[in-house]
């Protein structure tokens, strides 16, 4: 296997799992919203917000996959000579926004589940909602975080 392709694998990697804990998570949402909006219609909107939070983890993977792709000009049509070691590195470097996409995406879409029944009961709930849900954002942009900087700091 070759470098590049090592690298790419991790692109691939983290576009892969951060995008499936997205969908995993919206879908948790979703499912939940439209028992909400079968019976309160009029709520759309909020429920729609809160439905649409786990999907960043998908764009944060992205961005991890598209890091590589720009580091390796892929899109410039020179593909950089790495080395086995910056491939791997690239590769590693994508695993935080990797994992903590596929995971935290899921678990947010069980929280903004949860608080789309408490958003059911009274509407007044949607702020506190939003933030439980957002709490759990934090890891998957702390996930980013390190992949940003693991970038950064790889030379090809």
């Amino acid at each position: 296997m070759s470098a590049v392709a090592i690298a790419i694998a991790g692109a691939t990697i983290s576009v892969f799992l951060g995008g499936a804990g997205s969908a995993v998570g919206v879908g948790l949402a979703g499912l939940s919203g439209a028992g909400v909006i079968s019976e309160k219609p009029e709520l759309f909107g909020k429920v729609l917000l809160i439905q649409a939070l786990p999907g960043t983890q998908g764009i944060y993977g992205f961005l991890g996959g598209l890091l590589v792709i720009f580091k390796l000009g892929l899109f410039s049509g020179e593909v950089a000579a790495i080395s086995m070691e910056t491939g791997w590195l690239l590769f590693f470097a994508c695993l935080p926004v990797a994992i903590t996409g596929l995971v935290s995406g899921i678990y947010q879409g069980k929280v903004a589940a949860a608080g789309l029944h408490a958003v059911a009961k009274d509407q007044a709930n949607v702020g506190k909602a939003v933030i439980m849900a957002a709490m759990v954002e934090t890891y998957a942009v702390i996930g980013l975080l390190i992949t940003l900087l693991l970038w950064a700091f790889i030379e090809v």
